[in-house]
């Protein structure tokens, strides 16, 4: 039977990363939930969500009219208190002059300042509950406390709020951070600085971080230590809440690689054809090996192969085991020709 020619890559050693792969929950550092501080009924509502705010933007206001009511009378109140005391500040200067004449006695003069000061003192009072009810009133509006997106609006125009009625939420989505949670007999590996690759559910890389938080204590719930990676992708990409897939690099080991063209699957097995040489002549055995991580276009061969076996990468779809090959010149793994078609 002629030989059929074959383009063949040679198994070497290289680096590649010992890794596990966990859930990992984007979050904001800045997020929050905003509640009313006080009761009413909703008048307004200026955002929706997903609108970008400023901090100290209104997004919803409260009917204001009762408290409105409160800081009118504390006004009023205010200027009641004031003209006494311009009154009694004036009587005050009098007594003070004629006492110092001699025309009036020092008891005259002593209650005039006495008034003085008690109408000095009820200003005041009325001075600060007008600042105060003033307070309370801008709490009928309601603000963003930093800049950020809105999230879920659940409350509508007419319903009545509380201070346990949650309004909506903010999120910064500007310091993003990913939490995974480490199993515990992982706690010997963990330290601050090792490569975490976040991925999306089809295992597209998104990027590559580094761990930087470490909790000094076990979470009694998952049994497991939370550590934190800083996250600096875009609000396209990923958004507070989301999970993602986590791949934390423990070290990097030389290993055995094979292209992933040379890599075949049936029936559960995976395999690859190696050409070996046999009286002078090359033939293609069929060889049953274990593959782990892919390192580039190569993957990580965990048992079945060892460095120097020549893989074959081109036609392996008509291969069939002991046929004659002749293998062309050799590459080392990830640099064989990309020609060829794996088996199914």
């Amino acid at each position: 039977m002629q030989a059929m020619p074959v383009q063949t890559a040679v198994v070497s050693l290289s680096p590649v990363p010992q890794s596990t792969e966990y859930v990992a929950t984007i979050k904001s550092r800045r997020s929050a939930t905003l509640q009313p501080q006080v009761d009413g009924r909703l008048t307004g509502i200026t955002v929706k969500s997903g609108d970008h705010v400023k901090a100290g933007q209104a997004m919803m206001s409260i009917d204001p009219l009762h408290q409105q009511a409160a800081v009118d009378a504390q006004n009023a109140t205010e200027r009641q208190k004031k003209a006494v005391l311009d009154y009694d500040t004036l009587q005050y200067g009098r007594q003070k002059k004629l006492f110092e004449e001699g025309i009036v006695s020092r008891d005259v003069f002593e209650q005039a300042q006495q008034a003085y000061e008690n109408s000095k003192a009820d200003y005041e009072s009325a001075v600060a509950s007008r600042k105060t009810q003033e307070e309370q009133l801008a709490y009928y509006t309601i603000r963003a406390p930093f800049d950020g997106v809105v999230g879920d609006v659940p409350v509508h125009v007419g319903d009545y709020v509380s201070a346990s009625t949650m309004l909506t939420t903010l999120d910064e989505n500007k310091d993003l951070e990913a939490y995974i949670y480490v199993p515990t007999e992982r706690e010997g590996q963990l330290k601050p600085g090792l490569e975490v690759d976040l991925m999306d559910t089809a295992d597209k890389l998104l990027e590559k971080t580094r761990i930087d938080f470490l909790s000094p204590q076990v979470d009694n719930s998952l049994q497991g230590i939370l550590v934190k990676a800083p996250v600096h992708l875009s609000l396209d990409i990923v958004r507070n809440a989301q999970l993602v897939k986590a791949k934390i690099v423990w070290n990097t080991a030389p290993k055995a690689v094979v292209p992933v063209l040379a890599v075949s699957r049936l029936g559960g097995q995976t395999f690859v054809y190696v050409a070996e040489n046999e009286g002078g002549k090359y033939l293609a055995k069929q060889r049953s090996i274990t593959v782990g991580d892919t390192v580039g276009n190569d993957y990580a061969v965990e048992s079945g192969l060892k460095p120097g076996d020549k893989v074959i990468v081109s036609g392996t779809q008509f291969l069939v085991d002991g046929i004659p090959v002749m293998p062309l010149p050799a590459a080392p793994a990830g640099q064989a020709a990309q020609g060829g078609t794996p088996g199914q």
